[in-house]
């Protein structure tokens, strides 16, 4: 749970990274300024340093938890050869500790990408996968940190795009982690199993699946400095739909307020700005579809009402904090808050859909012929054929 709240802390900061146009303010890695990262003055972090330097030292700080988190499951859950191997794979990003070279992390995390194929291999058939899940975890932290130095020194805006993406989807799993490893487990399987969650699953999966598509578009718009391309709410330049010729959009850069921007707006960006806004009305009402859903399948009283209730308070609160971020022609602090709450909205949207997931499986797996007892027939005899 400490490294899901550090996480989110992290793409807030990230979030704090991209407002305030601070992500090249380091323009080296994985050095700061040609120095031991670790070792860099305090007295340095000034303007957009303090931004990016800082976001680099929490960033580090999430990866040694999920080291240990992760050495911690799989010790635990591991024995025989694939114990010390997998406890050498996870100690080897120690090593690279004040290394002042990328070669290294690139090669770590071209072999962090093949770990991650063989866990989701894994997974889909070991009966235990929570060690599996712990290595992905761990080996996404190394992807992700390398992806972040890539950006710099390349100065590319799609790997910063992944780069987000991939936060978001790390956010989700060490929340998932954090549920499956805590007490209310087991408990939480009795309440939400049943054909209730055989029904829900398909429609939790799904609006959560578009959730994850809209913040790769909010990614998108955050690196291709389009979050002010349509200054206006809920109107888009006057109009339900705005004009994106090549006249109105040398009009619009005339008559631009965000003085931050240092390239000129184009017709590429307002259309991808307005997409964000349809899908933003699209989840809007999936989600106040599956409240209505599952009041009607579960009952008010569910474990499922309860939470989906939630999740459409979440989801009105970034609508508002989307629509403040442009009246406040993108506030640092509205935008990272904006950021922050989608990816709560993820993760609660994904917990969900697994509940419902285990939950209808627990039904099949309580409804199998192989499981159910015979009248007459011992319970023991049933399950010890050989006695």
């Amino acid at each position: 749970m400490a490294t899901a709240v550090i996480t989110l802390a992290l793409i807030g900061l990230g979030g704090m990274v991209t407002s305030t146009e601070a992500g090249m303010a380091v323009p080296d890695w994985p050095t700061t300024f040609g120095e031991n990262m670790f070792l860099f003055p305090f007295s340095q972090w000034v303007g957009g340093v303090f931004y990016e330097h800082s976001h680099r030292l929490l960033a580090s700080l999430v990866g040694l938890l999920m080291l240990i988190l992760a050495a911690c499951i799989w010790v635990k859950n591991s024995n025989g050869h694939g114990k010390w191997l997998g406890l050498f794979w996870i100690v080897a990003g120690m090593g690279l500790v004040g290394v002042r070279t990328q070669t290294m992390f690139v090669v770590l995390a071209s072999i962090a990408v093949l770990v991650v194929g063989y866990c989701l291999f894994r997974i889909r058939s070991s009966e235990a996968p929570l060690r599996w899940w712990a290595m992905l975890g761990y080996s996404l932290v190394l992807i992700q940190g390398v992806l972040g130095g890539l950006r710099v020194t390349m100065i590319k805006d799609q790997i910063g795009i992944v780069h987000g993406t991939t936060a978001q989807l790390f956010f989700l799993l060490i929340c998932t982690i954090a549920l499956v490893t805590s007490r209310h487990w087991n408990r939480l399987k009795e309440a939400t199993s049943g054909s209730t969650a055989k029904a829900l699953r398909p429609l939790l999966l799904a609006v959560s699946v578009i959730i994850l598509i809209q913040l790769m578009l909010g990614a998108s718009m955050r690196h291709q400095h389009a979050g002010l391309a349509v200054p206006d709410f809920p109107l888009a330049y006057g109009q339900l739909w705005p004009r994106m010729d090549t006249e109105f959009v040398a009009q619009a850069n005339q008559a631009r307020l965000d003085t931050r921007e240092f390239k000129d707006i184009t017709g590429n960006q307002i259309l991808l700005h307005m997409i964000h806004r349809v899908m933003a009305a699209v989840i809007f009402c999936a989600v106040a579809y599956c409240c209505v859903a599952t009041r009607r399948i579960a009952g008010s009283a569910s474990v499922y009402t309860k939470w989906v209730d939630i999740w459409f308070g979440l989801v009105c609160l970034q609508g508002i904090l989307g629509a403040a971020t442009v009246w406040s022609n993108k506030a640092a602090e509205i935008a990272t808050l904006h950021v922050m709450t989608g990816a709560v909205c993820l993760v609660l949207g994904g917990l969900l859909t697994i509940v419902a997931i285990r939950g209808s499986k627990a039904r099949a797996l309580r409804r199998t012929p192989e499981t159910e007892v015979p009248c007459g027939l011992d319970p023991l005899l049933v399950a010890c054929p050989s006695l």
